[in-house]
């Protein structure tokens, strides 16, 4: 595979946050001819200590072994293949036994347009390791609602794992109006071939879209779910999950949702308003505030410390080309302890990239987070690395 190594504009921050700080960006496409991108996710799939890359392409479950040496291509191996007549949709992956290597399940048979026959809509997979990990994967089919989204491992308050699974739409719903959606959380079994226990938790909420584990400093708080209706959090207690009532965002539809620290102990809400919308908001505790309402079919939200600052900074990727002709990613840095002023820097200025989904990651081993993204019609996967050292 032949790499493409792009600069990218280099960021002087100077504010009254910090001391003036430099930090730079370059642009690696590892993969320049995938089919649509539809999910990343990040973790150690050999055990080698390095973090890979997988991703969720139209009819393939594929990773990319991160290399040993700077410079070396990223390889590529396909976990599955065909799992369903229609497009795989969401990947999540993590290390839930502790054996540093990572898990991972998928959700596919996208077909948002079918809200009635669970045959035509809808899959769930487990994916079981061989003991090669570069050969194909063993997909185990789990439980599905109709319109499988978005997926993740979460890490309960008890240190166990579930694998926790949201639609797109309640069953029969048309037009995000009828059934609200029901979010399944599988509990993990001994043998993970076998059959899956799981609940359905009944949302209340109508054509929801993504959704975010809440985890702040190794503890489990919830998960933060948006949707058509705006975002609320969900708790699990000693009975599951259940709603906690606490609307993080009402009124507003929200496609993508992230939250992070504003550092001293403050926390924000990151979102894309609408679903594939034009708006990235923070909210804080007192103050919702747009950052950028000119973005097009907006799908992917990061929120990490990519700068040392002790604060996050949000990365954002849209897909199809705005007024002013631009898509991409941009990121955001706050410049004030309010989280109600921010900077807004291109990332991809010198590569083309449509974005479906971002992650962040330490790819390369020194301390700092780049950045990962999956371009649907630009078709490539490309690695922002981040120079800031």
């Amino acid at each position: 595979m032949k790499k493409q190594l792009l600069p990218v504009v280099a960021l002087l921050l100077t504010c009254s946050l910090a001391l003036a700080q430099k930090a730079s960006f370059v642009a690696e496409v590892i993969d320049p001819k995938i089919d649509i991108g539809y999910g990343l996710a990040t973790g150690d799939v050999d055990g080698d200590g390095r973090e890979d890359i997988l991703m969720a392409d139209q009819k393939e479950i594929v990773w990319y072994k991160n290399p040993q040496q700077a410079k070396a291509p990223w390889v590529r191996y396909v976990l599955a293949k065909n799992l369903t007549e229609r497009d795989n949709v969401c990947i999540a992956a993590r290390d839930i036994d502790g054996d540093g290597k990572v898990e991972v399940a998928v959700g596919a048979q996208w077909n948002p347009g079918e809200t009635r026959d669970l045959k035509q809509s809808g899959a769930v997979f487990y994916l079981a390791a061989p003991n090669d990990r570069t050969q194909p994967w063993e997909p185990v089919r789990l439980h599905h609602e109709v319109t499988i989204h978005r997926m993740h491992w979460v890490r309960k308050a008890d240190g166990t794992y579930q694998l926790v699974v949201l639609p797109l739409h309640g069953e029969g719903n048309t037009n995000g109006e009828g059934a609200s959606v029901q979010m399944i959380a599988f509990d993990v079994p001994e043998n993970t071939r076998g059959l899956w226990p799981y609940q359905l938790l009944d949302t209340k909420m109508h054509m929801t879209h993504n959704f975010h584990p809440l985890e702040v400093s190794g503890n489990f708080l919830g998960l933060a779910v948006g949707g058509k209706e705006g975002a609320q959090v969900f708790l699990n207690g000693a009975d599951g999950w259940a709603s906690s009532g606490n609307w993080m965002v009402n009124n507003h539809g929200i496609g993508e949702i992230r939250t992070g620290t504003l550092g001293n102990g403050q926390l924000m809400t990151a979102t894309i308003e609408p679903m594939h919308g034009t708006s990235l908001v923070v909210y804080t505790k007192d103050q919702r505030t747009v950052l950028n309402d000119k973005m097009k079919q907006a799908h992917a939200i990061v929120c990490a410390d990519f700068l040392g600052q002790g604060r996050d900074q949000i990365a954002v990727g849209w897909r199809e080309p705005n007024d002013n002709r631009q898509m991409g990613v941009r990121l955001y840095v706050g410049t004030n302890a309010e989280g109600t002023r921010w900077q807004e820097y291109a990332l991809d200025e010198k590569v083309d990239m449509a974005c479906e989904d971002l992650r962040a990651a330490d790819l390369d081993g020194d301390g700092d987070l780049d950045l990962i993204a999956a371009g649907r019609s630009t078709r490539n996967v490309v690695i922002y690395w981040n120079q800031r050292k």
